[in-house]
Parts: structure tokens; C-alpha cells; sequence
């Protein structure tokens, strides 16, 4: 792989969501990712979340394959796990036991609730950690609040957020400094991305109602719109500049209203507001379903989206000047590289029989 974290060595403990989703970005950008199945887990076949890396299948409750852990995270610059509080420690490779071997270790650690506090043990998914930073109050219609999928929470708060906890640790190894454990919660994460808006509402620019405020719809120059053919466009005409553009090219008096934007929307398609308004700065954009977006003639222009083994998803990004990103390689089956890390760590043809043995 290409990319500015060539060199740098992951070892990523199996999960789901936004554990993954870290581990994807270390590996988009050049990080060596070695991935450590377990059987059982839910999967999609060829996820998009476990692309560039390789992959090994260990039983640890074995001591033995608890060794491999031991003996890759000694070699590693960092470790992704995802699991509940206290299960690595009960493995015996938790932060304490890893880094005796290996004091430069960044052990990245990613849950719901953080490693400490009150529901820390306690399960959850994404939608209960943005209900409890607020969030999730605030996006939706005034009826009710919505669930904006899963990006908010697992993506935004956590797997984002544990990257860029994992490279600003690494960079200061690589200045001198110590490993250490990263504790990213999901919960504190989605907070951390509703900073805006605890700043606009601290300087009582922001309301607690849904659909009353600049960003959630409460602006008829911002928010969605249903067009003649059921489709949708999206309107983002904050600045004056912008909505004078806007309510020019609607054919409408500056100021007017949500009804009144609504029904002169509503009298042609979407495809044909959005030939309406290309060049202009009216900020306006068709809302694209997940089959449409990566044919988008921008899209296919940046290369936004990659087509691997027939299933187009998001490429790499961000772009770099100095260090391009490769294509990605394809998910590997589970445990496809189990003999080849092992022998790479030293093990020979007996004991990688008894670490890769299936118990009956």
C-alpha cells in the first residue's frame, strides 16, 4: 500500500462497526492492518469495512493463540479492539500486559459508553449513545426524532474518531513519546461532533424544538424538498448571496417562505431543478439514492466511489499530493493469511498445526 502510514504496523481485534471502520482508514492510508478473526460473527460478503488488510483466524481461548496476540502486538505500533470493558483483560492482553513487551504500544480502545462511568458496562448500539449526547433530539421532524442511520454514532463518534486518535498517538511516539491506551466512546465522540451546535445554542441562536433552527429545516432556504416525480432535492441557501441566487432562479420574491418554495419545487422534477440550477450558486443538489450517487458524473470525475469485486463503495479519501493511496485490495476470506503471518512470526510447521487446529 501507498499512502503517509506506510510502514506503520495495526493489529486489529475483530468487531463490528466502527472498530472496522478505524482499521479500514488505517489501512486505506498505508498502515500494515493484520486482522484477527473469530467464528461466528456477523458478516456481509465482501464488506467494504474490511478491505486492505490481512487476515488471520485465532481461538483465544487457547493459550496458544493468545501467544500469536501477544507475539504480534510486540511487533506492532498499535492495537484496535472493540470489545466490552475487561474482556481483553480477562484474555490476558490488555493495555498492562501488552506494553510490558512493547512500552511504544498505542492500544486503541472503542466502545459505546468509555472504558469507566456509570454505564460503561452496560450494552448499547449507536442510537443510545447520540440519545445520550443530545443529538439525536434535535435531528428529525417536529413529530419525533429520527435515527440518522448508524453514521452518526458508530462512524462519526467512534470509527472516526478512533483513527485520528490512533495517528495523533502514533505521531507522538514517533516524537518521543510513550504508548498509550485511547479510550474512544461512541457517546463522547457524537458529542464532540455536536459542538456546533452546543455553541449556537449557548449564545441562544439554537432552540430545542426540531424544525426551528438554521441547520434542522427550521429555514425554508435549508432543507429538503418533494419535486413532481416523488423525488427530492436538497436546498442549503444560507448566505444572502446565496439565496438571492436561490429565489432568482425559483422565479420567487427574496424572503419567501417554506409553502410557497415548496410549490414551485413541486411543479417540475428533480432531474430537471437540478439541470436548473448547475452553474449557479444557489446551492441546491439533487438527493441521490446509494445506486445513483456513484455514477454521478462528479463522483465518476473524482473517483469518489471504487468498484471492487462488483461492489462499488466509497474510495480512500482524503487525497494526498505527496503519498496517493493505492486502489484498495478486496476483503480476504477469514483467515486467509493465518500460515503466512505465523510463519513471518517465527512458528513452525508443528506448532501452526496446533495453532490453527479446530476443535471438534
Amino acid at each position: 500500500m501507498a499512502g503517509p502510514l506506510t510502514g506503520m504496523k495495526i493489529v486489529e481485534m475483530a468487531g463490528l462497526g466502527p472498530g472496522p471502520f478505524a482499521a479500514m482508514m488505517l489501512a486505506d492510508h498505508g498502515a500494515e492492518v493484520i486482522r484477527i478473526e473469530r467464528a461466528g460473527m456477523i458478516g456481509v460478503p465482501n464488506d467494504p469495512l474490511l478491505r486492505n488488510r490481512r487476515s488471520i483466524s485465532l481461538d483465544l481461548k487457547r493459550e496458544e493463540c493468545r501467544e500469536v496476540v501477544q507475539r504480534l502486538a510486540s511487533r506492532a505500533d498499535g492495537l484496535i479492539e472493540g470489545y466490552r470493558p475487561g474482556v481483553m483483560e480477562r484474555l490476558g492482553l490488555g493495555p498492562d500486559e501488552l506494553s510490558r513487551d512493547n512500552p511504544k504500544l498505542v492500544y486503541g480502545r472503542i466502545t459505546g459508553w468509555g472504558q469507566d462511568g456509570p454505564l460503561a458496562n452496560e450494552a448499547g448500539h449507536d442510537i443510545n449513545y447520540i440519545a445520550l449526547s443530545g443529538l439525536l433530539h434535535g435531528i428529525g421532524p417536529k413529530e419525533r426524532p429520527v435515527a440518522p442511520l448508524n453514521y452518526v454514532g458508530d462512524y462519526a463518534g467512534g470509527g472516526m474518531m478512533l483513527a485520528f486518535g490512533m495517528v495523533a498517538a502514533l505521531l507522538s511516539v514517533q516524537r518521543g513519546g510513550s504508548g498509550q491506551v485511547i479510550d474512544a466512546a461512541m457517546s463522547d465522540g457524537a458529542a464532540l461532533v455536536g459542538a456546533l451546535t452546543y455553541g449556537l445554542r449557548a449564545a441562544g441562536l439554537w432552540r430545542d424544538e426540531r424544525e426551528a433552527n438554521l441547520l434542522d429545516g427550521g429555514e425554508a432556504t435549508y432543507g429538503v424538498y418533494r419535486c413532481l416525480d416523488g423525488k427530492f432535492i436538497s436546498i442549503g441557501a444560507i448566505e444572502p448571496q446565496f439565496q438571492e441566487a436561490l429565489f432568482k432562479g425559483l422565479a420567487l420574491r427574496p424572503g419567501s417562505g417554506r409553502e410557497e418554495i415548496a410549490a414551485i419545487i413541486s411543479s417540475r422534477t428533480r432531474d430537471q431543478w437540478a439541470a436548473h440550477f448547475a452553474g449557479t450558486d444557489a446551492c441546491v443538489a439533487p438527493i441521490l439514492d446509494l445506486g445513483e450517487a456513484p455514477v454521478h458524473p462528479h463522483n465518476i470525475s473524482r473517483k469518489t466511489f471504487v468498484d471492487l469485486d462488483g461492489v462499488f463503495q466509497p474510495s480512500p479519501a482524503p487525497r494526498y499530493s505527496e503519498t496517493p493511496l493505492d486502489r484498495p485490495d478486496p476483503p480476504r476470506k477469514e483467515g486467509q493469511d493465518s500460515r503466512a503471518i505465523l510463519e513471518k512470526l517465527g512458528y513452525d510447521a508443528d506448532e501452526m498445526e496446533q495453532i490453527l487446529k479446530v476443535d471438534e
